[in-house]
């Protein structure tokens, strides 16, 4: 009878652990481009899905939109006032409000990359200058801000701060790095600093860290420019550090590389698999029971996703490669070993980012702004349906999003909904 009562608290324990963290965030509720909606169209009508709407007035930008009830958060850049604002949308389509919230990298691609973060009736965004903001979800109100990038002197790479808020308990996380900090947490009803890390004295990526439950414990995954850390998310302490990349990130093209680190980890059962793209590979870490080691289980020359990210099913990684900035290679790879199940091109198109919903995969081209539809099948790539985003301009780089069974794709300054149901 004790054990069954400890074994019940215990699993209570990690049902609270897992579930503080904000369902709102980047990629899905999971933070892994899986999404919970079922009953979803298996075959796309010629020219796409029923469109809702379409609007072309979310400022220029590459993250994807944050759905909550019944209204549509997106990050953009105020063209006028040079600004990165967040605007919200009725599930119409109908822009309700903006407000500007901070200040856009200035250099390479200055458009907005951060996707908003929902809580608690609140919405959190970082600018790519490092600006961390709270705004209320309601009217657009700030509610506070913090300068980031200059309290913590943050140190990125070429294309500044590119991050999505992790919020989980009381807490937003940011990734400032260089030599003061590395990661931070702040109070997310004030923005006080909660904890801050040790430095690794290393650039940023471009990422949005994940936390993980493994053995009844927390943790949060996250990257420098150089490397995959496991933090401890009450205090801070880094606990692991893993940057074994192999000859081509410290060989003769590790000058240009080692400033890549774009896409959040993939986990499950105590493994994580990380993925540079420009021919540094996929890596995938066994994480030790006490949360304080990895080692690595295998290591993959195929799958080096640029920044589409990558997904988990049924066993198998599907994502897309690096061959080079134009072009990639669609790729399926065994969870367990790294074995490669297939590796192939999509007819006329290139890479891109992918998602899963309701045992299907969506995936959206970067050149042309196809989006495609198919099963996951480890024997073969085949897409099924397909229809092209027309409106918008620059790459075709955000993220889908599903929420209750609609599709929301943007491109630029173009947002489209429409129904899969």
């Amino acid at each position: 009878m004790k054990r069954q009562l400890l074994l019940s608290l215990a699993f209570i324990a990690a049902s609270v652990c897992a579930s503080a963290q904000s369902p709102n965030g980047w990629r899905g509720p999971e933070n892994n481009g899986s999404y919970p909606d079922k009953g979803l169209l298996s075959k796309w009508p010629d020219g796409g899905p029923q469109m809702i709407f379409e609007t072309t007035d979310a400022g220029k930008g590459y993250s994807s939109p944050q759905v909550v009830g019944d209204r549509i958060y997106i990050t953009g850049l105020n063209d006028q006032e040079n600004k990165e604002q967040l605007s919200c949308y009725t599930l119409e389509g109908k822009k309700l409000w903006s407000v500007e919230y901070g200040n856009p990298w200035r250099q390479s691609y200055p458009e907005a990359r951060t996707t908003p973060t929902y809580s608690d009736g609140k919405l959190y965004v970082v600018s790519g200058m490092g600006e961390i903001a709270c705004i209320n979800a309601k009217d657009g109100k700030i509610v506070w801000t913090v300068d980031g990038g200059q309290k913590y002197q943050r140190q990125t790479g070429n294309w500044g701060t590119s991050e999505c808020p992790l919020v989980y308990d009381n807490k937003v996380i940011y990734t400032p790095c260089g030599n003061q900090t590395t990661i931070v947490a702040l109070n997310k009803e004030t923005g006080e600093e909660i904890w801050k890390s040790r430095a690794l004295n290393e650039k940023s990526g471009y990422i949005t860290p994940i936390l993980i439950t493994y053995k009844g414990k927390r943790q949060i995954i996250g990257s420098t420019n150089k490397t995959v850390f496991g933090a401890d998310p009450e205090t801070g302490e880094i606990m692991w550090t893993f940057d074994n990349w192999g000859p081509n990130f410290y060989g003769a093209n590790g000058g240009r590389n080692d400033n890549i680190a774009p896409n959040s980890a993939l986990y499950k059962d105590g493994r994580i698999f990380f993925s540079h793209g420009y021919d540094i590979n996929g890596f995938q870490l066994q994480l030790a029971d006490d949360l304080k080691s990895v080692k690595l289980t295998w290591r993959t020359d195929v799958l080096d996703t640029h920044h589409g990210g990558y997904v988990l099913v049924n066993g198998y990684i599907y994502g897309s490669n690096w061959v080079n900035n134009n072009a990639g290679n669609w790729c399926c790879l065994d969870w367990n070993t790294g074995e490669l199940k297939y590796e192939t091109a999509w007819s006329g198109k290139g890479k891109g980012s992918i998602i899963t919903v309701d045992g299907k995969l969506i995936i959206y081209d970067e050149r042309r702004g196809t989006v495609g539809l198919l099963t996951p099948n480890p024997a073969k790539f085949e897409v099924t349906s397909e229809f092209r985003i027309a409106k918008g301009s620059g790459p075709y780089w955000a993220h889908p999003t599903i929420n209750n069974g609609n599709l929301y794709i943007r491109h630029g300054e173009a947002l489209y909904a429409y129904k899969l149901k």
